[in-house]
């Protein structure tokens, strides 16, 4: 018997250009200097406010792995990523979702107004159980999501909530790039023991 392919690492990014001190950017490095298979899903060029362009750039690339993967998102690519779960099927071992947004409250200036993201498809966030196990990673000052709307989300998802303190955004604009965390989490999910990682909040595992 071949031995169990190993799962592809698929980052799934918010609404951000390439930024090289983004801790996404940064793992995707680390795992590809050790060998590891992984994939970035490109930005979405012109239509960035599209989620049909978002989703599409997510199947785009899962379409060019062959085997298992596991998807790590980030802000708006957490929405990306569990609206594409809704339209789509792979062999998905888990996700982590590292700080969602809240679409429905309205956000910082700069950033879309939820009429925006209605029209152009984010709203609303699907609420079904995600059909494979995922960690949300939360942030207690996130300017994006209060901590109360990021649990509701984890909890309808089906994840487990991990809190991982005052971190803001999780970006470099709010002080954080290397987030060497991301690789432990990536194990715990691969094991299946994302179920109950240290420090997380069970909100209704998967069976």
């Amino acid at each position: 018997m071949s031995p169990t392919p190993e799962p592809t690492v698929v980052i799934v990014p918010g609404l951000r250009d390439h930024i090289a001190d983004h801790w996404q950017t940064v793992l995707a490095e680390r795992l590809a200097e050790a060998g590891r298979p992984v994939r970035t899903v490109p930005p979405v060029v012109g239509r960035r406010l599209s989620l049909d362009a978002q989703v599409g750039n997510v199947a785009a690339t899962l379409a060019t792995v062959d085997g298992p993967v596991v998807l790590v998102a980030h802000s708006a690519g957490v929405i990306t990523t569990v609206h594409w779960a809704a339209r789509h099927r792979a062999d998905v071992r888990g996700a982590l979702l590292a700080t969602p947004p809240d679409f429905t409250t309205p956000l910082p200036d700069g950033y879309p107004t939820p009429a925006e993201l209605a029209e152009h498809g984010w709203i609303p966030v699907p609420r079904a159980r995600l059909p494979f196990p995922s960690i949300v990673a939360a942030s207690s000052d996130d300017p994006l999501g209060a901590p109360e709307r990021v649990a509701e989300l984890a909890r309808s998802w089906g994840s487990q909530l991990l809190q991982l303190g005052a971190v803001g955004h999780l970006n470099p604009a709010s002080g954080h790039g290397e987030w060497s965390q991301a690789e432990e989490l990536i194990c715990m999910l691969e094991s299946d023991s994302g179920r109950a990682p240290l420090g997380a909040t069970p909100t209704g595992g998967h069976s």
